[in-house]
């Protein structure tokens, strides 16, 4: 394996000698921070931006597929086509990353399973901001190892996008997308359904979303508007409690609306939003014996926030403070609530023209329930000319324990109202290059982790898993990223990263999450457009974890697009391969997807 990475990448060097030119929007790109939105080249993380043009050639159906491609993210799918996924970042849980769209909070108090429960769809996505590395210090609670925002957009004009697809086991997709608007006022306003009869014994699946959003542009400001709703109906079989069960059913709902506004008043800026995210997830046992076990619970999340920056002499500086109260109401978790109050500080200094660049911050936060924390952090760059920039930054993190980490009980599984938050100290250093011709990047990084959180049981043959502080995780790695326009109908992308888990438990016992992180990854992707009108994208992916061995999965998408008309087929799993990502699940072999649009423009 490390002998075909190395191949890969001595390729990828000459690719470098023989540069053509490479067009990219991510240059001008502004990473949207809560405080200071900072352009994407001057950024002292490591950052992964993808564009509209990657997600609309990429061989992926959802937006768990599409961050698959991420090196050091790590999704642990059960099912397939966007139905259940839990996020991950180089060894993290998935309670430990944050999920932003347009910048509000998706993150479900209830449990990190439910994060991904979206009102949008991957068409309908304009460009996701991947920030690898904790971001507690400028986002909060969950910004633990990553924070992900996944950005839409309105356009001006009249206009109407139809997509229909269809493809193996039954499955079918429509969906329509509607923009109106002008210079002044634009609205957007998407709906889409899925569905599939599922690849094994009671998987099948039933997805709908609708979104909609406005942006009003007032004087040197805007205000938007967003309100959306999603609803998933699957078969879970094996998904939780244990393999053997397999007549398991859920049903997830989740529902946002936000108001934002910001304006600038000469050297300040204001940033502002008020929001209220609600969440329901139903799950039975046995889908034709409800009576068995069945599980409600309904969380709504409310909150605002207010921040500011402003330009002076020595930098910027960004101030803000969010309020938010999280309630649940649950026939197994009880009704809890709980109330958090955030201040977050954070500064931008420039030295030598630019050259040198230094951001201390911090956040405050108190739980109502579980008291006050406090996550300083601090990043550095250095950019030797246009080209070449040196980045490190260091950060202290917590999350706090999820009402299922603390009070779900089930005959599998019992929480512990007497968790502590864990905590973490995470540290990364870099080097990026970048040039229209070329974007390669290589960082190493660690995070030790204490008081860390995880299902347990006392032996293999225990029935019941058991919520609890497990000890110290000092996780490590490397991460290598090449992507490259080599001519103007050739590109690709390789990226490898390594981790190295020293888990140090208080006592001996089996590890439900801690262990099954990946190892190895490595991941490239090769695109061609061909024919004036064809693009195909072919993507390997190689995974090793700690606990569930290596495979190889490669996917491909060939598409056309000629004016306002667009068709593609698409394959997942193109080498039929047997493999699990998460708790023994069994996914789909080779998927065939065929699917087109139309778009109507209106005078």
């Amino acid at each position: 394996m490390i002998r075909k990475i190395g191949s890969i990448f001595f390729l990828g060097a000459l690719f470098f000698v023989q540069a053509q030119e490479r067009s990219t929007d991510i240059e001008t790109i502004e990473i949207q921070g809560k405080l200071i939105s900072i352009p994407y080249k001057i950024a002292n993380q490591n950052i992964t931006v993808i564009t509209r043009e990657e997600i609309q050639n990429s061989p992926a159906k959802s937006i768990d597929e599409i961050l698959q491609q991420i090196p050091g993210m790590d999704i642990r799918r059960r099912g397939a086509n966007g139905v259940q996924s839990d996020l991950g970042f180089r060894g993290s849980s998935f309670e430990q990353v944050l999920l932003l769209l347009n910048g509000i909070r998706m993150n479900d108090s209830q449990t990190g399973h439910n994060s991904m429960n979206l009102p949008i769809d991957l068409e309908d996505v304009e460009r996701i901001e991947v920030i690898k590395g904790p971001g507690a210090r400028r986002f909060g609670q969950n910004a633990f190892a990553g924070v992900i925002n996944i950005i839409t957009k309105t356009h001006i004009g009249k206009r109407v996008k139809i997509s229909v697809e269809g493809g193996d086991y039954e499955s079918y997709g429509f969906g329509m997308n509607a923009q109106l608007g002008n210079e002044k006022f634009s609205n957007s306003l998407q709906a889409n359904t899925n569905s599939s009869q599922g690849y094994m014994h009671n998987t099948d699946y039933e997805i709908r979303n609708i979104f909609y959003q406005s942006k009003l542009n007032i004087k040197d400001g805007d205000l938007r508007l967003q309100a959306g709703f999603s609803e998933k109906k699957f078969g879970a079989n094996g998904f939780y409690s244990s393999p053997k069960a397999t007549e398991q059913y859920e049903e997830t709902q989740a529902s946002v609306v936000s108001l934002a506004h910001q304006q600038t008043f000469g050297k300040l800026k204001l940033h502002s939003n008020i929001y209220w995210r609600r969440g329901q997830d139903m799950y039975l046992f046995n889908r034709e014996k409800p009576e068995i076990y069945r599980n409600m619970h309904i969380g709504n999340n409310v909150g605002g926030e207010v921040n500011s920056s402003y330009e002076w002499g020595l930098g910027t500086t960004g101030v803000g403070v969010e309020l938010r109260k999280e309630f649940l109401a649950s026939n197994n978790l009880g009704d809890r609530n709980r109330f958090v109050s955030q201040v977050f500080f954070e500064h931008h200094f420039s030295f030598f023209d630019k050259k040198l660049n230094i951001s201390p911050g911090f956040s405050w936060a108190n739980y109502s329930k579980e008291g006050n924390f406090f996550y300083p952090g601090l990043d550095v760059g250095y950019s030797f000319n246009q080209s070449n920039k040196i980045y490190g930054n260091i950060s202290k993190v917590s999350r706090v324990p999820t009402f299922t980490d603390l009070y779900y009980i089930s005959k599998t599984e019992v929480g512990n109202v007497n968790l502590l938050p864990e905590n973490a100290v995470s540290a990364e250093v870099g080097y990026q290059f970048q040039n229209k011709n070329l974007l390669a990047k290589i960082s190493g990084f660690m995070r030790n982790s204490s008081n860390s959180i995880d299902w347990i049981k006392n032996t293999l043959d225990d029935p019941i898993w058991y919520a609890q502080n497990v000890g110290n995780i000092n996780t490590k790695g490397i991460e290598i990223e090449l992507n490259q326009k080599v001519l103007s109908w050739l590109k690709y992308t390789a990226g490898y990263t390594y981790l190295d888990n020293e888990f140090r438990a208080s006592d001996e016992f089996v590890s439900r999450y801690v262990l099954e992180n990946l190892k190895h990854q490595f991941i490239a992707k090769l695109e061609t457009k061909f024919l004036k009108n064809f693009t195909n994208e072919i993507i390997y992916r190689y995974n090793e974890r700690e606990n569930l061995g290596s495979y190889n999965l490669l996917e491909e998408k060939i598409s056309f697009v000629k004016n306002d008309f667009s068709v593609y087929v698409l394959i997942n799993n193109l080498t039929n391969t047997s493999y699990t990502e998460t708790f023994g699940v069994q996914m789909p072999k080779r998927w065939f997807h065929v699917g087109f649009s139309y778009t109507i423009n209106i005078n």
